[in-house]
């Protein structure tokens, strides 16, 4: 019993990175109907980011020396300056390629979104080589506490909290915020929007912004647990996050949540009984199942458009 446990732990702690990552997909399709592919890719430019935020504050080498308080506030500084410099990359992906082609038939962002993706990808591998780079170390991964058996690290106490965090932020924005009602609008109708005096582009930039610094945030969690750094390690990450957000009901927030938990849960437990050369199989064979019988996902709306 305490191994399923504690694999339910772990499949919880993937899970909630996954759910980071899956919120910025559901965001920008709620409001521009787009899968944008380059989200995956990022996530990686952020795990770069977070990086150079090390070697910037001087903690490339400091490693597990730092200890107790300061490696905390070590990981929240990289965590924080990653997060802003997602947020600028994904106001530049928007500004200069989507928007150009906003008022284009869908496949042409569709096609773009592929393209931009390829171009971070090979752009990555041409200034930073195709050589994986180590995280450090910022934070030990020890027990934080463990009952019947069951251990908890510092790293999952680390991933639970910053996503239970974010996921609390982003839900008070949207509901409860001028930005948040303005996306919503936003996301029934550009024209209805635009009428009532709402700026759709400003809108739509928030949006790539929010959902690149989220993407961030579980760049950074994801290298404190799996330390390495390359330019397509965004690629099958990004890939399953948007699984979860299709599992779950693209275009809902709770949705994306719920699904990407899920998905952490089957892929650490079909992982755990045997049956790992499936781990990654496992997410698009879910893909294929959801789409064959409940294409609006989880918590997904049947929505009747007019052809």
């Amino acid at each position: 019993m305490s191994t399923f446990l504690q694999h339910l732990v772990d499949g919880v702690s993937l899970g909630s990175i996954y759910a980071l990552i899956a919120l910025g997909y559901t965001l920008v399709y709620g409001i521009l109907k787009l899968i944008n592919f380059a989200h995956g890719d990022l996530f990686m430019l952020s795990a770069y980011a977070g990086l150079g935020a090390c070697a910037a504050f001087g903690f490339a080498d400091a490693g597990l020396a730092l200890g107790g308080f300061a490696s905390w506030a070590a990981f929240s500084a990289v965590l924080a300056a990653s997060m802003v410099a997602a947020a600028g990359a994904g106001w530049l992906v928007e500004r200069l390629a989507y928007r150009p082609l906003r008022r284009q038939p869908r496949l042409n962002l569709l096609i773009t979104a592929v393209g931009v993706s390829l171009l971070l990808e090979n752009g990555a591998q041409a200034v930073f080589g195709a050589n994986p780079r180590r995280f450090p170390d910022l934070v030990a991964d020890t027990a934080a506490f463990s009952v019947g058996g069951v251990t908890v690290g510092t790293l999952d106490l680390a991933v639970f909290g910053t996503a239970i965090v974010l996921l609390g932020v982003l839900e008070f924005w949207v509901h409860h915020t001028r930005m948040g009602r303005s996306m919503r609008a936003v996301s029934h109708s550009h024209e209805t929007a635009a009428l009532l005096g709402i700026n759709v582009d400003s809108v739509v930039s928030w949006t790539f912004a929010v959902g690149s610094a989220l993407a961030a945030a579980a760049a950074v969690l994801y290298e404190a647990k799996y330390p390495k750094v390359e330019p397509l390690m965004g690629v099958l990450p990004g890939i399953k996050a948007f699984v979860a957000a299709v599992l779950g009901g693209i275009g809902n927030l709770r949705g994306a949540v719920v699904g990407a938990l899920l998905l952490g849960l089957a892929e650490t437990f079909v992982a755990a009984y045997g049956a790992s050369s499936w781990r990654d199989a496992l997410a698009f064979g879910l893909l294929i199942l959801i789409l064959l019988f409940k294409p609006s996902g989880l918590l997904g709306r049947n929505v009747r458009e007019k052809v």
